[in-house]
């Protein structure tokens, strides 16, 4: 009893028949290592429980005993950002009812039989359709994985130290419906031409590794629509130059026809003398030493950003910083971009679901650094980043009324607790999922503009006075963090890589109907400017311009220059920028 006394999260939990618990924080840290490394277990006798996540806890290295026993009815277990490892003892299943579990982000280095995610015979995990296992020191996967999660659909294994993928993994009904497949950032070195059986898969993800041939079979997957090889050392150089930036249809046609530097397969002899003979044709003409198809390869795969200084630019954006918010948020990293097409097909939403991504990965869920992005027509500079007094500090947050920043955090602490009480759930979504980030903070930082609005208010929200519409083709990007500035650096470059890819993506589809959105038309629909369109389409590439922010203190003096020379560095192996 002494020891249930120290875990109030848990008592409230059963005492309210809650369905999810979320467990995190520096209390947590210090009980759980009282309690030898584990949980309590008194945490494993809430039958009724849907939802368990136990986060960012140094001390946790084995969840404990009785979990699978205790918690019949769980649906969702995330035990990221701790230290379980070296492997899972006892092993975490069977549970019959478990659809998502996240692993990443410990230390696990190995998941045998008896110390791993659970039986395979029958299946300890049945109903699991995402796995996350990334950011551990895996050397290699269960060779029964398969037979413990029959109905995976998303597995990521990014981050860890693979050689090879299992061979039972690509076996023929293994894995029906896996559609996602990320390995980036491991060691492996061949790709089996079995991942031809995985009929589902659409995402598969392999950058950053040591492959040297891509089997040709991967073309024959009937639903795959998005690869990434970038980093790895392939043979064909010709196909090593299309994955840093073509499209994922031309490099599956490269290899359906027998790319010389793809796996021996079906691409080595096709059957048609036709095909076998423009095949021979190509290998006669780069003996020959024709560039021609290469060069032809080169100008439709690359991304062009044509970065403009501060100086050229007719109308710089400045970014002064006042000295309260060394104490709150100090951290400003801005941005200008122009000539981004978000009126074809869904390139809006996939522009904002590219921030929604980044903030839950690279961002770390707002708790290391804050997108915001602004219309740049909206936006009038000079801009001013203060801290200011929850009751002074007024905005127009997104799809809300005007509000002082202390209601309208008091308005979504009540809809949080709303959200409670009606799912009986302790996890929460939308913008109240960030109000802790604001706990302890006398003042809250925001960016205001030349006429006294604030325009963000990191890291919550940012105004309707400047929200991103379809007709928008100009941008401004800020990111803030209290951190540190390189973090603001790091976002910034995948952000703008991200809206690269996003803009040749969108002009390759200029066929398509543009999808029909309310919030364009509540607008007075201006084409973008001539300057954009003709950027956009400089020399057939799909281009942006990226202008030059300068963030400077009170008197003038630079702090932050972006981009400088040393920034957009990781986007030079598919990305061509021009300063």
């Amino acid at each position: 009893m002494a020891e249930a006394e120290t875990w109030p999260e848990v008592e409230l939990a059963e005492r309210e028949k809650r369905r999810e618990l979320l467990l995190t924080g520096p209390k947590l840290d210090e009980r759980v290592r009282a309690a030898g490394g584990r949980l309590p277990p008194r945490l494993f006798t809430l039958p009724l429980l849907h939802c368990l996540e136990v986060s960012g806890c140094g001390s946790l290295r084995e969840p404990g005993p009785g979990l699978a026993q205790g918690l019949p009815q769980l649906h969702s277990l995330v035990l990221q950002r701790n230290a379980l490892g070296p492997s899972l003892s006892p092993e975490l299943g069977p549970l019959p009812a478990l659809r998502v579990l996240d692993l990443s982000g410990n230390a696990l280095e190995e998941l045998p039989p008896g110390r791993g995610l659970g039986p395979a015979e029958p299946p300890g995990l049945p109903q699991l359709q995402s796995l996350n296992l990334s950011g551990n020191r895996l050397r290699e996967l269960p060779a029964d994985l398969a037979c413990c999660a029959p109905r995976l659909q998303t597995l990521n294994l990014t981050g860890n130290c693979l050689y090879s993928f299992p061979a039972a993994l690509f076996r023929p009904g293994a894995l029906p419906l896996l559609s996602e497949l990320a390995a980036a950032d491991n060691r492996l070195r061949e790709l089996s031409p079995d991942i031809v059986h995985l009929a589902s898969l659409k995402t598969l993800d392999l950058s950053n590794n040591q492959l040297t041939a891509i089997p040709a079979e991967l073309a024959d997957c009937p639903k795959l629509k998005e690869v990434n090889f970038r980093g790895n050392q392939l043979k064909d150089k010709r196909l090593e130059k299309m994955v840093h930036g073509c499209q994922t249809k031309s490099i599956l046609e490269y290899l359906r026809v027998g790319g010389r530097g793809c796996s021996k397969g079906r691409g080595k002899a096709t059957g048609s003398e036709k095909e076998e003979g423009r095949r021979k044709d190509r290998e006669q003409k780069q003996k020959e030493g024709s560039e021609e198809g290469t060069e032809e390869t080169e100008a439709a795969c690359r991304l062009l950003l044509r970065v403009l200084q501060a100086s050229e630019s007719p109308a710089p954006v400045t970014v002064s910083v006042s000295p309260e918010v060394k104490d709150v948020r100090p951290y400003i990293v801005g941005a200008v971009v122009r000539g981004m097409d978000l009126q074809a097909g869904n390139a809006l939403r996939r522009f904002l679901s590219s921030q929604t991504q980044l903030h839950e990965d690279m961002c770390e869920r707002r708790t290391a650094a804050t997108i915001a992005t602004h219309d740049l027509s909206a936006v009038k500079g000079p801009l001013l980043y203060e801290a200011r007094h929850p009751r002074a500090l007024k905005i127009i947050p997104l799809g809300r009324r005007e509000a002082r920043a202390k209601d309208l955090v008091r308005q979504l602490q009540l809809e949080a607790k709303e959200q409670r009480k009606q799912k009986k759930r302790q996890n929460i979504s939308g913008l109240h999922r960030y109000l802790h980030l604001l706990d302890g903070k006398e003042n809250y930082p925001c960016l205001v503009d030349a006429e006294g609005d604030v325009i963000s208010f990191p890291p919550i929200t940012n105004s309707e006075k400047t929200k991103i519409k379809k007709t928008t083709s100009d941008l401004f990007l800020e990111v803030t963090s209290d951190a540190s500035l390189q973090i603001c650096k790091d976002v910034m470059d995948a952000l703008i890589l991200r809206m690269a890819e996003i803009n040749k993506y969108a002009l390759e589809n200029k066929e398509g109907e543009p999808v029909s959105d309310s919030r364009a038309d509540a607008v007075a629909g201006q084409p973008p400017g001539p300057e954009a369109g003709q950027s956009a389409r400089e020399g057939g590439c799909a281009a942006l311009v990226v202008e030059q922010v300068r963030v400077v203190d009170l008197a003038g003096g630079l702090k932050v220059l972006y981009p400088s020379r040393m920034d957009l560095k990781g986007a030079a192996a598919h990305v061509t920028v021009l300063r």
